[in-house]
């Protein structure tokens, strides 16, 4: 592809569309800590002062990347919704279900998940922190509404506290449950090793369940 100079907000909007896709392709290919802003720029074809016209850094890019990975994730949760039935912990744990196996589906959004505080939000700009944390709050508000759909009970402060445990937990096991060549090796020499390699789908399940119960039991103590 010929790369010109973008010349009006057209054209520059095309030209990041055309850096963030090409990002996106590149991370079904590698995890986010192998992609470095030198191939993303050989791939688009644009020399890398050329794509910082575009974005602050690789972390600017990979940030609005997970930003909408959560959109995206969020409209195939609502396009797939039941409402749930049974009682108030049949509900939860059905809905424990929906996020933990949807979550492990999508290992592009659980890998910039991982990264996004102590990689993502470093080397930004602060109109790029500003922007990033808004979508943020968007699409957790959004998977608490879905969350309130399953479980009425908890309240909005409740449901929103549920997919942020959920979010938080993702981010914490995810790099766990891939971990390196050595600790690999150390889990395959022992049995009792291996067994602290945790299941990402397990783990997410098991905190959707605990914290909704433990939330709506904190209701009923308190009327």
């Amino acid at each position: 592809m010929d790369f010109k100079r973008a010349r009006n907000d057209e054209q520059r909007s095309q030209r990041r569309r055309q850096i963030l896709d090409t990002a996106a392709a590149m991370l079904t290919e590698m995890p986010v800590a192998k992609l470095s802003l030198n191939e993303l720029s050989r791939r688009v074809g644009l020399a890398k002062p050329n794509v910082l016209r575009y974005f602050d850094s690789r972390e600017a890019v990979l940030l609005q990347l997970l930003d909408a990975e959560l959109k995206d994730w969020i409209a195939e949760l609502e396009r797939s919704f039941q409402a749930g039935q049974g009682t108030p912990r049949e509900r939860g744990d059905r809905l424990a279900e929906i996020l933990a196996e949807s979550m492990a589906q999508r290992p592009v959004l659980c890998d910039l998940l991982s990264a996004q505080a102590a990689v993502l939000e470093h080397n930004i700009s602060t109109e790029v922190a500003i922007d990033h944390k808004h979508a943020a709050l968007q699409s957790m508000r959004a998977l608490a509404r879905l969350a309130l759909r399953h479980l009425p009970e908890l309240g909005e402060d409740d449901a929103f506290r549920l997919v942020g445990a959920t979010l938080f937990m993702a981010t914490a096991v995810w790099p766990c449950e891939r971990p390196s060549e050595a600790v690999q090796a150390a889990y395959a020499s022992a049995p009792v090793l291996a067994a602290m390699r945790p299941d990402f789908t397990d783990l997410i399940r098991q905190t959707v369940q605990l914290t909704a119960s433990g939330l709506l039991a904190r209701q009923e103590q308190h009327h």
